[in-house]
């Protein structure tokens, strides 16, 4: 196995490429390390609890009252971020869905479109479900694409 680091300064988001024959149990050890180091390690909080818990157990983020609160499909906790933060440090699959909301892009099931208004977001497993509206809709679109949906 060959390791080889490039050193760019063209603004680009930095990037790491697995070339491989085959995906076998050393490259999928590899794959998950990397992706454990890119990820941010976020608490969630609850009454006098704090969580740790994967970010793709996060359906979103919302604003209720001035407080953030990322949604699992069963619970919510206490984030002590604000969602402009959030934005700036949570993985490419987490998306802007309204002035207030946040999806994780990779839990969505099913969008009910609304061309007059804000369109339904649903999640799978969970009655929970939140809205879209038109302005972030597009962005939300080409990220869905992105994922091959």
């Amino acid at each position: 196995m060959k390791l080889r680091i490039e050193v760019t300064d063209d603004g680009m988001e930095e990037e790491i490429i697995i070339r491989c024959n085959s995906i076998d149990e050393n490259v999928r050890r590899l794959q998950a390390f990397v992706q454990s180091l890119a990820q941010p390690k976020l608490t969630f909080y609850k009454g006098t609890q704090e969580y740790y818990l994967p970010l793709d157990e996060i359906l979103f983020f919302e604003t209720d009252n001035e407080q953030i609160y990322a949604h699992t499909k069963k619970d919510a906790f206490l984030v002590k971020y604000k969602l402009y933060e959030l934005e700036d440090i949570l993985p490419h699959a987490f998306v802007r869905a309204s002035k207030g909301t946040i999806v994780n892009t990779s839990r969505i099931y099913a969008i009910n479109r609304n061309i007059a208004s804000s369109s339904q977001i649903s999640f799978g497993g969970t009655h929970k479900h939140i809205y879209v509206s038109r302005h972030y809709y597009k962005t939300l679109k080409d990220k869905m694409k992105e994922r091959g949906v």
